[in-house]
């Protein structure tokens, strides 16, 4: 089923040395045996930004029950859907690895009723909004921290893919099929969320599987704490895993190069009740 192998992120494709680049290089050790986006994965699992997680809940915060999802958790399940997704198309699964595990480590806590209170505040003080995408690319770029080989401390340094996928993810905005963008920006001119596609098809990938965890979870967690007891028209596929499994499944039969990343028209009702 490898539609899109032909233009995943790798030593092929023609935007490579773009989608690789660094805004500084990285150190180098005689014994490597990582490739560049899995350099990026564990300098991303290291930051405390990412380790914060594990305190944000996702959409109902503060709960009593221990089992309502986390935005950790959540990033968990992107990983996990992306990975399904891209190995299935024939992309690039390490570039969508690193993408997921990254894409939230700008979140407010309290989900996005927090990141709405947090922007009423920084619009009202700062003439500016907060928007966690944006937030997420400062963090990588410029407040996070690793000590490199000689114990001195350095940013992140992650990848242009890398760091485009986190910006651009943005799965709040309803699209029936997603593309990639053909420019090459400075990821500094984005000024408000979704301005621009991501620049890979990985990217695109994280963008879609953010939507499907964040919905499917969702939907879980309000069943657990009995705000629903069903989905009308699906009720024999109301658990996590089955609506999981069916828009995966779903959006691998619908997508090509052509038409973009697609869902059927059953699947996207669903997804924007």
């Amino acid at each position: 089923m490898k539609k899109f192998e032909n233009y995943a992120a790798n030593e092929n494709n023609p935007n490579w040395d773009k989608i690789i680049s660094r805004q500084s290089p990285l150190y180098n050790r005689n014994n490597f045996m990582r490739s560049e986006f899995e350099r990026d994965y564990t300098r991303i699992i290291h930051s405390t930004a990412y380790r914060r997680l594990k305190h944000k809940t996702q959409v109902f915060f503060s709960p009593e029950n221990d089992h309502i999802c986390t935005r950790i958790e959540h990033v968990t399940h992107v990983e996990s859907i992306s990975y399904t997704i891209a190995k299935n198309l024939g992309l690039n699964t390490e570039l969508t690895k690193a993408i997921s595990v990254a894409h939230d480590v700008g979140h407010s806590p309290f989900g996005h009723e927090g990141e709405k209170i947090l922007s009423e505040i920084s619009n009202r003080d700062l003439g500016i909004s907060f928007w966690h995408e944006r937030n997420g690319l400062e963090l990588v770029d410029n407040i996070e921290l690793l000590e490199d080989t000689e114990r001195f401390k350095q940013n992140l340094d992650l990848t242009y893919g890398v760091r485009d996928g986190i910006i651009s993810h943005c799965g709040e905005i309803d699209e029936n099929c997603l593309k990639p963008r053909d420019e090459f920006i400075d990821l500094n001119d984005y000024t408000f969320p979704n301005q621009y596609a991501p620049y890979t098809w990985e990217g695109c990938v994280v963008k879609i599987s953010d939507k499907i965890s964040y919905l499917c979870r969702d939907i879980e967690d309000a069943i657990t704490l009995k705000i629903f007891k069903d989905i009308p028209g699906e009720e024999d596929i109301i658990n996590n895993t089955n609506l999981i499994n069916n828009l995966i499944y779903d959006l691998c039969e619908n997508s090509s190069p052509e038409k973009g990343l697609c869902l059927s028209e059953n699947s996207l009702n669903l997804m924007n009740r």
